[in-house]
């Protein structure tokens, strides 16, 4: 039975993360005329959802024997906050002030997606974004549009949208959405590397959708020895991943891995209560990067973490990574390009600190865990006494190969 301090607790969570997915009319995917004076981002969306037949939602949270495809553009305001994605308050959309769709159009085939990308690629870069839990089709979109423009990234953008019902009592069924879509997503990657004009892929996965980046990878792994050589960057934001079956699924991708940067925050309240619903075991998003034993295990196993808890949010501060202005640049100008993130070029403001190889240095107001090379960690079995939630990294780890 629930206590009823911790049923106090989770209520207002629950009501704020409820509250979260309103506040917008739905049915924007509908195309409108664009305008001048705006800014426009052209996306590829692969998706495992059901077909609406409604060309203002498209795709329902259903879930799709078979993927689809599609080419959307997306018209950005002038005026806006940073950060913010500026939905409509009323439909059809205006350009001039909201954002809005200027184009669809249904791509059929593998050839036909190519051509798309050849006529969009940028510097041989592509940007997967695999979204998170309570998300509609549109959501997604409107979300990748705005970390593209705000970001200032060099890269071609794709959208990997998977079955959420888009509701916060769906967290079961969207959980399972995400397993259902783990090789939709794998055959995506394969093919996006199969293409010469591809050099380099990174993937940007936030809350539930970290979990199924992390298995889509973890399946390549375990097929290939090894991720396909053309990932070179994945960035986790806030991952709703138990910690002991991330480092599990680390290590079951195989070396060399890619590199791996994780965006943290102990005030993530979202996590919080994903943390209640799976078993009190502390979520990754939601760890604290400078201290033991995540510090060294992190350093072990190559991943840097980011660590936003100081940076402001909005509301269950779930998605600082892209509301924040700094860090959307830093992502899009510094980590997709392989940048260091520990050299005095960082300079966003706040006063943070970061961990490299064990000493401490000021980087602006990211506190990060940079690493070494990278290594491959896998637990050891869980010891037979029973052990403090807290300490859930706290087993023995050791570089081991991956064995099948």
């Amino acid at each position: 039975m629930i206590a009823a301090r911790t049923v106090r607790t989770l209520v207002p969570l629950l009501v704020a993360a409820l509250l979260a997915g309103c506040g917008h009319p739905s049915g924007v995917m509908a195309p409108v005329a664009a305008t001048s004076n705006t800014s426009k981002v052209s996306m590829l969306v692969a998706t495992t959802r059901e077909p609406s037949g409604d060309p203002a939602t498209l795709f329902t949270g259903e879930r799709s024997p078979k993927p689809y495809l599609t080419a959307v553009d997306v018209s950005i305001p002038p005026k806006r906050e940073p950060g913010t994605v500026q939905w409509p308050k009323r439909l059809p959309p205006n350009p001039a002030t909201d954002f809005a769709v200027t184009s669809v159009k249904e791509i059929d085939t593998i050839p036909q997606g190519r051509a798309w990308f050849h006529q969009n690629i940028q510097d041989g870069r592509a940007l997967v974004f695999v979204h998170g839990f309570n998300n509609t089709y549109e959501d997604s979109v409107f979300r990748l549009a705005q970390i593209v423009h705000d970001s200032g990234m060099q890269a071609t953008p794709l959208l990997f949208t998977w079955p959420s019902r888009a509701q916060v009592t769906a967290y079961e069924y969207d959980k399972e959405s995400t397993n259902y879509s783990r090789t939709a997503l794998e055959q995506a990657l394969r093919t996006l590397a199969a293409d010469p004009d591809v050099k380099d892929i990174t993937i940007l996965a936030h809350s539930m959708g970290t979990w199924l980046t992390m298995e889509s990878l973890r399946q390549m792994g375990i097929r290939d020895g090894h991720v396909n050589s053309k990932i070179h960057n994945v960035i986790l934001a806030s991952p709703d991943i138990d910690i002991q079956v991330f480092a599990k699924q680390f290590a079951e991708m195989g070396t060399p891995t890619p590199k791996f940067t994780i965006f943290v925050s102990q005030d993530d309240k979202a996590l919080a209560v994903s943390s209640f619903i799976t078993g009190k075991v502390s979520r990754l998003g939601a760890i604290d990067p400078t201290v033991e034993p995540y510090r060294s295990k992190l350093e072990a196993a190559g991943i840097t973490a980011i660590d936003l808890t100081k940076v402001k949010g909005e509301g269950l501060n779930h998605g600082k990574f892209a509301e924040s202005p700094e860090i959307v640049q830093l992502i899009g100008q510094r980590i997709i390009t392989g940048q260091t993130l520990t050299d005095s070029n960082v300079s966003l403001g706040q006063g943070l600190t970061a961990v490299v190889g064990g000493t401490v240095t000021t980087i602006g107001n990211v506190a990060a865990t940079a690493v070494a090379a990278p290594v491959t960690v896998l637990e050891q079995p869980t010891r037979a006494k029973k052990r403090p939630v807290d300490e859930t990294l706290q087993g023995d780890f050791k570089v081991q190969p991956l064995t099948q």
